[in-house]
């Protein structure tokens, strides 16, 4: 075996975002691509000789054919081991978890979250740093300016590496350990859990169903709902990760798992249902015939909290991104603890966890998650509700109604726009930067406007400023409208439309969310001319 300097060419849209780098396959299979993003990773991140690298995807199409040439790529580049999931399979929040316990140096994982697999799909690449959370910026600029100068790679001349063995192989100098990509996750969640209580629960007649969308969860799933907890056979569905994900779109949300929503809300349905996505850091949590916000499910979570062996002693601190309802404000006022509103991206909270201001936090966009790993962490939040459901022994339906009577309900939605002409979506968000003075103070029949800004944020822990994060139209009484572009897809831009009314009266709780905010999405497309810009009468997906 020898190692190969392989003269390239850089190329000048790798830029990565907060998920690492997104991009169809074809474009991954592009000769040198990989390559010089993963020689970029490896020049950036200045690891010491012998260090020790953890390696897994969500085994979508074109992962294992990555993860041999990360393999030779980081033996030609003096690691001493990596470690990688057997079959090349480890979920995001697993990756952390291997990470943290081990005191790697950190990690690459391969996938593009909730997008799309297969050979036309998408494919994703991010490192993650020794706390087991996402690369901060500083290092992700750094890879970007390294893959616009690199000139070339160091790679291994040498053979695939078998990946469904348990056990330590040798490739050049460095040691490849294939490992079970579930017992250390496991083996933490039962750290974290009453497992006896959810044990007795499923046991006692209380049914679930978990949709895995043939990604990386079904096992992780299979494991400890079906295994450990004694959940029925049968109960996680569609477990068996598919390089495609069965042609399905593995995103948590009413209209992407519409097969296990039809179950929730169909006859004889079962009593919990939850659902994850790809990479396994994002769920759904439904109760019969009751849809669960994943702001309310943050809230629920964080007034409930002490409930769970790992929480007991009560929360540091909340935290959700800025687009996230302010339910989980007004849990963190009644706990007297601080709620932090960051940017939309993981990381941001991984600062909070690392200094210790925050136990819990949570995204709008189905993510939510604590200080026990550095991602967020899809089977991890349907435990928690599992141990609630144990712990308190009502419906998830009337857990949720109880706590809105104690707080006041935060009616809130999402529309998201994708695929949209990028530069319709780009002088959307111009037309309402240019018109903030405007808007101030004028009055939509009961909604008057109090500020217009672009969310800016500094970080309390390394004073770093994150600017243009997103539009909101602040309203007096609360409401909120957000418009804001997302990284997250691969063709296009996906635009996303946040729309939120607060209401402390009990009496319209039982109001459907759309209903309730009729008024507010109408004042969302008159001052963003949504519909003359973008040419579309209604979004692609309404959550």
């Amino acid at each position: 075996m020898s190692v190969s300097i392989v003269s390239t060419q850089p190329f000048s849209d790798q830029k990565p975002g907060t998920s690492g780098l997104r991009k169809k396959v074809p474009v991954f299979q592009q000769p040198n691509y990989l390559e010089n993003f993963v020689q970029s990773i490896f020049d950036s991140i200045e690891a010491p000789k012998g260090a020790t690298l953890v390696l897994g995807g969500d085994g979508r199409y074109y992962n294992r054919s990555a993860i041999q040439v990360i393999l030779k790529m980081a033996a030609a580049n003096g690691f001493g081991k990596v470690m990688v999931g057997q079959g090349g399979i480890l979920s995001t929040p697993a990756a952390s978890c291997v990470i943290r316990k081990h005191k790697t140096f950190g990690g690459i994982i391969l996938s593009a979250s909730h997008n799309p697999g297969g050979p036309d799909g998408d494919f994703g690449i991010k490192y993650n740093g020794s706390n087991g959370g996402p690369a901060t910026e500083t290092v992700t600029e750094a890879i970007f300016a390294k893959s616009k100068t690199i000139s070339s790679y160091c790679i291994l001349d040498a053979a695939d590496v078998p990946l469904d063995t348990l056990g330590t192989s040798t490739l050049g100098g460095m040691q490849v350990q294939v490992i079970d990509p579930v017992s250390d996750y496991a083996e933490l969640m039962e750290s974290l859990f009453d497992f006896a209580a959810i044990r007795a629960l499923l046991q006692g007649g209380f049914n679930i169903k978990f949709d895995a969308m043939h990604a990386v969860n079904g096992p992780y799933a299979k494991e400890i709902l079906e295994k450990r907890l004694g959940a029925t056979l049968g109960s996680v569905m569609n477990a068996v990760p598919l390089e495609d994900f069965g042609g399905g779109h593995p995103d948590p949300n009413l209209t992407y798992a519409h097969e296990l929503v039809e179950i929730m809300y169909g006859d004889n349905a079962p009593d919990f249902g939850a659902a994850s996505d790809g990479d396994g850091d994002r769920n759904m949590i439904l109760g019969k015939h009751f849809f669960v916000t994943p702001s309310d499910s943050l809230a629920l979570l964080a007034a409930n909290a002490t409930l769970v062996p790992a929480y007991q002693k009560g929360l540091a601190g909340i935290a959700r991104s800025m687009p996230t309802s302010a339910a989980a404000d007004r849990v963190a006022s009644a706990l007297n603890i601080p709620c932090f509103e960051t940017p939309t991206g993981w990381k941001f909270f991984g600062n909070l966890m690392d200094a210790g201001k925050v136990t819990l936090c949570g995204e709008e966009s189905f993510g939510t998650g604590s200080d026990h790993v550095r991602e967020k962490d899809g089977l991890w939040a349907v435990l928690f509700w599992l141990n609630i459901l144990a712990a308190r022994k009502q419906s998830v339906e009337d857990i949720v109604r109880q706590h809105w009577a104690k707080y006041g309900r935060n009616f809130y939605s999402r529309y998201d726009y994708e695929g949209l002409p990028t530069e319709a979506a780009n002088g959307l968000v111009q037309h309402l930067r240019d018109n903030f003075a405007a808007l101030t103070g004028k009055q939509f029949g009961k909604y008057t406007v109090a500020n217009c800004d672009d969310f800016s944020y500094t970080d309390p822990v390394d004073g770093s400023v994150s600017k243009n994060q997103g539009i909101r139209i602040l309203f007096t009484d609360g409401s909120r409208i957000i418009f804001r572009l997302s990284g997250t897809g691969t063709e296009g831009a996906t635009l996303r439309v946040y729309l939120e009314a607060y209401e402390a009266n009990a009496s319209f709780h039982h109001l459907d969310a759309q209903v309730a905010l009729a008024e507010l999405i109408q004042i969302a497309m008159l001052v963003s001319e949504l519909k003359q810009r973008t040419r579309r009468e209604k979004p692609t997906v309404i959550t």
